[in-house]
């Protein structure tokens, strides 16, 4: 059972070593739903997705599982809510990624939505219920420094992981998600 992977991506056209760093980190994430069998598909930049309310939108990730399928138009993007995407802020963008995607996000239906910010690694996790999004929580990837500041209590608070709420049971780890360049 494997996710079945569009990538899209022109690397070595890319001159902006930030947003090469993005595409990596977004594909290093990507590739966390291998262990997920015919759960569906995940798209990695550069694919439009045309919700039903707001402008057209390029995330960094997009899942859009199997019996939602019908939504992606092979040739053009995606048209509808998929069920889960990621932006990864960049200074240019994150006002945007927090604020205007977030509330697009939610009124179209996106049932998962995640913002990774690479400065503090940490991952942001919203849910759609009821219509509106509420904050899962917030998984920071710590590192030796400020584990030794932590109390033994307050390390046996830190997670490690980030569940993928739309694929029961898949976990991904912080340090799988920043492995890529953020040192």
């Amino acid at each position: 059972m494997n996710v079945r992977f569009i990538r899209r991506m022109k690397l070595l056209e890319e001159k902006n070593l930030w947003h090469l760093r993005r595409i990596l980190l977004t594909e290093a994430l990507s590739e966390g739903f291998t262990d997920a069998k015919n759960a569906g598909y995940v798209f990695v930049d550069d694919v439009d997705v045309y919700l039903q309310e707001g402008p057209l939108f390029k995330p960094d990730l997009i899942v859009v599982l199997e019996e939602n399928s019908s939504i992606i138009d092979w040739s053009k993007g995606i048209y509808g809510a998929p069920d889960m995407l990621v932006e990864v802020l960049s200074r240019s963008t994150k006002k945007r990624d927090v604020t205007i995607k977030k509330d697009i996000y939610e009124r179209n239906g996106v049932k998962e939505y995640w913002i990774i910010d690479p400065w503090i690694k940490s991952v942001t996790v919203y849910l759609l219920r009821d219509g509106k999004y509420f904050l899962d929580d917030e998984y920071i990837l710590f590192d030796e420094n400020d584990l030794k500041l932590m109390t033994d209590a307050e390390k046996s608070e830190i997670k490690c992981e980030v569940p993928v709420s739309i694929l029961d049971g898949l976990k991904v780890p912080l340090e799988y998600i920043f492995k890529w360049g953020y040192r």
